[in-house]
């Protein structure tokens, strides 16, 4: 079973519904102990940074999460999600991530319409077990933020918007998807699904 983080942030209903049309069992939850004895956890986000960290720790959320990606528990942070995992954010202000991925969170700069919204095409810039069988195509953004990762051996996918941006991170047992899958039409549940294939193998695969 995985469980998607409940944190009062979240587009859980539409990730859960995802998972549901997969066939696959999931729980919204924000127990610590049914967060530990799940599968694989996903981290969705929208909203402000900030706040969504605040909101983690408030329910001791934060600690749960880090402890699980001590175990190799496969995590998986989805469009704000994604940025929690990394180190910190400048979004109205420094706040502190859950630094399980070394980088920044910035905001897009220059004449860039903010927030990038709406289709874009999505790059992978190597072969990776996330992409067996599966062909890049257009997914679904909705962010004015975006990741600056310290080790651009995590970064596995790209967009475009005027520059390279981080769309897809990968260390070990941590994923995370700039993009909405679950709103990204045949490409997005299809890397969902491979997602929670490669969670489900016993020790996730490693690049």
């Amino acid at each position: 079973m995985f469980a998607i983080i409940d944190y009062g942030m979240g587009n859980l209903h539409s990730v859960s519904k995802a998972l549901e049309r997969m066939g696959e069992s999931c729980i919204i939850t924000s127990d610590p102990q049914v967060l530990r004895e799940a599968d694989g956890l996903i981290l969705p986000g929208v909203g402000a940074f900030g706040d969504a960290m605040y909101e983690l720790a408030v329910r001791g959320l934060d600690s749960v999460i880090k402890q699980e990606a001590i175990t190799g528990k496969p995590i998986l942070g989805i469009c704000l999600g994604m940025q929690l995992l990394f180190t910190g954010s400048d979004e109205n202000g420094y706040y502190e991530g859950l630094n399980l991925l070394p980088g920044h969170v910035v905001r897009f700069s220059g004449d860039l319409l903010v927030p990038h919204m709406g289709w874009n095409w999505l790059s992978f810039k190597h072969p990776h077990p996330l992409f067996r069988g599966i062909s890049e195509g257009y997914v679904y953004f909705v962010h004015s933020y975006h990741v600056q990762a310290t080790n651009p051996e995590d970064v596995i996918a790209t967009t475009d918007y005027e520059h390279p941006v981080t769309a897809i991170v990968n260390r070990n047992n941590i994923y995370g998807m700039q993009f909405h899958p679950e709103k990204s039409g045949e490409l997005g549940l299809q890397l969902l699904h491979q997602f929670i294939r490669l969670a489900k193998k016993t020790g996730v695969e490693a690049r």
